[in-house]
């Protein structure tokens, strides 16, 4: 697996980011969530094979997370995980990627998409949270992060109840190899020196960038996700000029993970619709 572990460079590259491909073809960049042990192999890992057969499916860990280590930074957060990404763009000389990306990993796709847009083709994000709303509560994932890093500390029981409460809407449905492997990485170095949500960044409203998006995008969402629901996801997408949005039942914050058919049937679709008049 290629991958950097560089701590500090320019501003223009603040962390090298750890990063695998899969397949030939037109870049399809991943992008993860920001929950506690994610990574773009874990959060994509079911539907990748379900994603379109002809293209190179770029996994991107974002600095802190997966095997990216970084250092507790004070940044805007999703400024500087845009900047890190140009770094690995330029790195791997791609003028142009599309990216599909969960959560946190959606929000700075959309914010490259609006500083660098000659970088992005099209965007399929899910359960992100670019602009803040009222219907929105922004305590959630951070009551969830308190719980799990809080009391005794990090397991794979509190890991669970994590993954079935926010994540997936059939709790029963959540693999005991998905618990560990986000346990396991929940627990890194890295992970645990902002275990308390603080050196992650600042928080960001782009909210004033995202009408200026031009390309074409999907808000492909859980019609259960306890984060954002579908209305949410419409009324953003509203702004942009060029997005539809897309609800799949019976899944929550992951349906990529619940429904990876689903997900990757429309996810194939979008990418290779033909540009419309």
């Amino acid at each position: 697996m290629p991958s950097g572990r560089e701590a500090v460079g320019s501003p223009a590259r603040r962390v090298a980011l750890a990063h695998r491909g899969e397949g030939s073809g037109p870049v399809v960049m991943l992008l993860h969530g920001g929950g506690p042990g994610c990574s773009s192999r874990l959060d994509f890992g079911p539907c990748l094979p379900h994603l379109p057969a002809d293209r190179r499916h770029l996994l991107v860990d974002l600095a802190q997370y997966g095997d990216s280590a970084a250092a507790p930074f004070d940044d805007p957060a999703l400024d500087f995980h845009v900047a890190c990404l140009v770094g690995l763009l330029d790195d791997l000389a791609l003028d142009q990627v599309d990216v599909v990306a969960q959560s946190l990993g959606g929000s700075v796709a959309l914010n490259l998409a609006a500083l660098h847009p000659a970088r992005v083709g099209r965007i399929v994000l899910t359960g992100s949270q670019p602009v803040p709303s009222p219907s929105n509560d922004p305590g959630v994932a951070g009551e969830a992060r308190a719980r799990y890093y809080g009391g005794s500390g990090p397991s794979p029981a509190k890991m669970r109840e994590l993954l079935a409460s926010l994540e997936w809407y059939d709790a029963a449905g959540v693999p005991e190899a998905t618990v560990q492997a986000r346990f396991a990485n929940s627990v890194t170095p890295w992970a645990m020196a902002v275990a308390d949500g603080s050196g992650r960044g600042r928080a960001q409203d782009i909210g004033d960038r995202l009408p200026g998006i031009q390309h074409p995008t999907l808000w492909l969402w859980g019609a259960h996700d306890p984060f954002s629901s579908p209305a949410y996801a419409a009324a953003v997408a509203a702004t942009m000029p060029r997005a539809d949005i897309a609800v799949l039942a019976n899944t929550a914050h992951h349906p990529q993970e619940e429904r990876p058919y689903a997900y990757g049937r429309l996810v194939t679709e979008f990418l290779e619709r033909k540009e419309e008049r």
